[in-house]
């Protein structure tokens, strides 16, 4: 057996012994032991298949880039957020931490394999230059394509130097099948203001936080603190494309709205589970609350709308959520590759976890092609923007009584 392919046995046998092992033996048991059994048949398994690999394929192979190729996909095939760095990678990850990145304004996860845009930053290079919505695919960055990259990697090659520039291959469902080439200047993005508009003669205060940072989140709070001299009685909390945000920021603005009752979540294997329940103190208003979402609504936002719905405070209108809500930890292998793991996933009130399923509006309104046209500007005849998501919300809080 040569050097070139013991080291292939090993970088997989190192990475899946790490996933299966450092949870089952913390806890011990039986079924740890019987998880260890498996994975130790599993890794006569991969043997096989890479010395079939050596001697029957095609060319001889690159067994450093099949072990590596191996290694990504055994840790996506447990979620889109966990990634497996090589040692270069990691080198680069660790360097890039302690840097000021700029970026084009896109919040990206993986999903069927490859980079899926979760939301867009207003104004930022990707809206104003590329006009890239929620749910377009990057299929690769630089010419190499996304599929073969961990999410650690993807969001990492979008970020860089201000001034420097960034090219992509962009598909657009429903667009062409070719890749369209984008090339961006990355610049420091900022989220504009948040979004306050007064409806029904200043009874019904629309927000638009767009972020849900501990500032943003100051300021909502002070708004509905404000409510009753400003003639507001009820709330229209607009989450749509609100990807970016601390998971406890969310629960503190999910806490403004709930007195009582659990708010969300966290448990895995081998972090002990933790609940958050709302606290009285930090309540602020009993008003009617409708909260739209969509698929660009994302970690921090879901824990919101997960916990508004599943305590019937409120209704949600609009489409299915994104999914994101995991914990995660960083583990170094012996060969000074690193394991970018999910260890915890947030779970809404009822249990279910928000990375698996995502949050469903209990008043689910989809955006029509003609709407979704008119964003574009692919009509052949202007026709005017309708939001068929907020009118819904709005109605609906015209018929709620104060």
């Amino acid at each position: 057996m040569s050097k070139s392919f013991k080291r292939a046995i090993f970088g997989i046998s190192v990475a899946l012994v790490a996933v299966v092992f450092l949870g089952g033996f913390v806890s011990g048991g039986v079924s740890a032991g019987s998880q260890g059994d498996g994975a130790y048949r599993q890794m006569g398994v991969y043997e096989e298949v890479l010395q079939k690999i050596q001697s029957d394929y095609v060319t001889v192979p690159n067994l450093n880039t099949v072990t590596t190729g191996a290694l990504h996909g055994l840790l996506e095939s447990l979620d889109a957020n966990s990634s497996y760095l090589t040692p270069a990678e990691y080198v680069t990850y660790k360097a890039h931490q302690d840097e000021g990145s700029a970026q084009v304004g896109l919040d990206v996860s993986k999903r069927f394999g490859y980079a899926t845009v979760v939301s867009v930053v207003p104004g930022s290079p990707a809206d104003n230059q590329a006009h890239i919505h929620d749910g377009d695919m990057i299929e690769s960055i630089g010419g190499h394509t996304t599929r073969l990259m961990s999410l650690t990697m993807i969001r990492l090659l979008l970020e860089g130097k201000p001034g420097t520039s960034v090219t992509f291959g962009l598909i657009r469902p429903g667009g062409k099948p070719e890749p369209e080439q984008i090339t961006l200047t990355r610049t420091q993005v900022t989220h504009p203001p948040m979004g306050e508009e007064q409806y029904e003669n200043s009874t019904i205060l629309y927000l638009k936080p767009g972020v849900l940072s501990r500032e943003r989140v100051d300021q909502i709070e002070a708004r509905l603190r404000a409510m009753p001299k400003n003639g507001n009685t009820k709330v229209l909390l607009d989450l749509r494309d609100v990807a970016e945000g601390d998971p406890a920021q969310g629960i503190r603005l999910a806490n403004a709205f709930l007195q009582s009752g659990t708010i969300a979540s966290i448990q895995g294997q081998t972090v002990p589970r933790q609940t958050f329940t709302a606290d009285p103190s930090r309540f602020i208003t009993k008003a009617p609350l409708v909260i739209l979402v969509n698929d660009g609504t994302a970690g921090a936002a879901e824990i919101v709308a997960a916990a508004i719905l599943d305590n019937k405070r409120g209704d949600l209108v609009g489409s299915r959520t994104f999914g994101e809500g995991v914990v995660q930890k960083t583990i170094t292998l012996p060969d000074g590759a690193a394991l970018i793991l999910s260890v915890a996933k947030y779970e809404s009130p009822s249990g279910s976890k928000i990375q698996d399923k995502a949050v469903t509006p209990n008043i689910v309104v989809n955006e029509t092609i003609d709407q979704f046209l008119a964003e574009e500007g692919d009509l052949a005849q202007p026709v005017q923007h309708v939001d068929d998501q907020l009118n819904k919300a709005l109605d609906i809080l015209k018929s709620k009584s104060a």
